[in-house]
């Protein structure tokens, strides 16, 4: 059965599906039809926002990236735990974002047509990471450490994936902290 979404409503609801369908599947198991029946819509609904797979999936990536930067809380960065409690509950909360990204990021390495998508995704926590930083005091070469705090993020962000224990992900935050600390 099939749902009707108002206008505006459906562009959001089928990149979230696409987004849940991926993490689940993964990339092989993305159809129009897939996200459609997550979506609990008509899957012509699909092909008259997005026309093209690639098109679905690179909205889907611009969403995930800004769901992923939204959760983070990064913009206050706070104290030493708030900071640890607050990364690592956007990575628990809604691993399927940090799970999409990672099939994007591997499909972009077998599949050019990827790549610039894949790259603006860098690009864009790569200028939130500096606008983070400035926000918490930091000056000099902030696009320095923002490249090595990204750079551990995006680590403990695969490691959780993998199962890493939440306690040892908890150490590199705090690790992480105390550097940008001795940065600021």
């Amino acid at each position: 059965m099939t749902r009707t979404v108002s206008y505006g409503e459906g562009r959001n609801l089928l990149v979230a599906s696409t987004v849940a369908v991926v993490s689940e599947k993964g990339l092989r198991g993305l159809t129009f039809r897939a996200v459609a029946a997550r979506a609990g819509v008509n899957n012509s609904l699909v092909a008259h926002h997005f026309g093209t797979r690639q098109a679905l999936l690179a909205a889907a990536l611009e969403w995930a990236v800004e769901q992923s930067i939204e959760s983070t809380g990064l913009l206050a960065l706070g104290s030493e735990e708030a900071f640890a409690d607050a990364l690592l509950a956007s990575i628990t909360d809604r691993p399927e974002l940090q799970a999409f990204q990672y099939e994007m990021i591997l499909e972009a390495r077998r599949d050019p047509l990827f790549r610039a998508d894949v790259a603006r995704l860098y690009d864009r926590y790569q200028s939130f990471m500096e606008e983070s930083l400035r926000q918490a005091g930091m000056s000099g070469d902030v696009r320095s450490m923002a490249r090595r705090v990204f750079a551990t993020l995006d680590g403990v962000v695969l490691q959780h994936i993998a199962g890493v224990e939440k306690a040892e992900l908890r150490g590199a935050l705090h690790d992480l902290w105390q550097s940008i600390q001795a940065a600021v």
